[in-house]
């Protein structure tokens, strides 16, 4: 981590997403100048901010991130550097050489791209009786429509330090946040969207496993829930930023709503020079293997 890099502000937007692709896109930028203005030098969007999570429409909301003249990344381009902020981009939908990916962008204070994370891990889900009851969740099977990355991302910045990216889903695994770790991310941003059912029960305990983990700071960003929404997909919400030892620093419900935390790196130092589970994790008796930040 860059020595000047101490606090700074985190600011999660839990965007009501519509099935208006350019009332999305100028409510984010409403959210994202807002939050900038209040100090916040990190901004991070939802998953799929700029259309709903209907997995047999998204073609039609697709965006080729590569061009010029992509509506949703020219949008944060300019408003991360107008403001000279880092902005976590969620993710749209990315068509690409004929595949369409779940996409995240990140934009620096310059506006340029300095990473894109495509969703590592497709996600399928088969309630049971009891939870379409419950919670009127139905079968969702990523797979029928999207195509799944294969590479982690990880952004080191002059500002906010060095972020892993994950993407809904791919919170789901630890050895992902692991390798991020080693690799040293000091951060790791999860935009994501889960459903009524899995954000009950796992949502703020993935979050909180994966900062205890590793020791480090973990932001998730979903969209609001949305009831009159045209999918069936109903959203959990409750976006939150958690501390290196599983504190809930900042929390919001299901509604539209930004929240914001402060980040304190030295909290990461405290925790690891506590408890140095680095130090304990004896790779002779099991092996994760990073060929770049050999974890054992």
């Amino acid at each position: 981590m860059a020595s000047h890099i101490q606090k700074f502000k985190i600011a999660l937007c839990q965007l009501l997403v519509t099935s208006d692709k350019e009332r999305n896109i100028a409510r984010a930028r409403e959210l994202i100048e807002d939050a900038a203005l209040k100090g916040s030098k990190l901004i991070v969007l939802p998953e799929m901010w700029n259309c709903p999570l209907s997995l047999q429409n998204l073609s039609k909301y697709a965006e080729d991130i590569d061009a010029q003249d992509s509506p949703s990344i020219s949008m944060l381009s300019e408003v991360a550097a107008c403001h000279e902020i880092t902005i976590i981009g969620g993710s749209i939908p990315e068509k690409a050489n004929g595949q369409l990916f779940n996409t995240c962008c990140v934009l620096g204070p310059d506006g340029q791209v300095k990473a894109k994370h495509r969703k590592v891990r497709i996600y399928y889900f088969f309630p049971s009786d009891s939870e379409i009851k419950k919670t009127g969740d139905t079968t969702f099977r990523e797979s029928d429509t999207l195509t799944a990355g294969d590479t982690p991302t990880i952004v080191d910045t002059a500002d906010v330090g060095s972020i892993g990216i994950g993407i809904c889903h791919d919170i789901r695994f630890p050895e992902l946040a692991m390798l991020y770790r080693s690799r040293g991310a000091h951060l790791i941003c999860y935009p994501g969207a889960f459903n009524m059912s899995t954000g009950e029960l796992l949502w703020e305990l993935m979050q909180r496993s994966r900062a205890v983990d590793n020791q480090l700071f973990v932001a998730t960003c979903s969209p609001a829930r949305n009831p009159n929404a045209e999918s069936d997909y109903m959203i959990w919400g409750h976006s939150s930023l958690v501390g290196p030892f599983g504190d809930m620093i900042a929390t919001t419900g299901h509604d539209e709503a930004t929240v914001a935390g402060e980040i304190d790196y030295s909290m990461i130092h405290s925790r690891r020079e506590n408890l140095s589970l680095a130090e304990q994790r004896r790779g002779v008796i099991y092996k994760t293997v990073d060929v770049l930040g050999q974890i054992a």
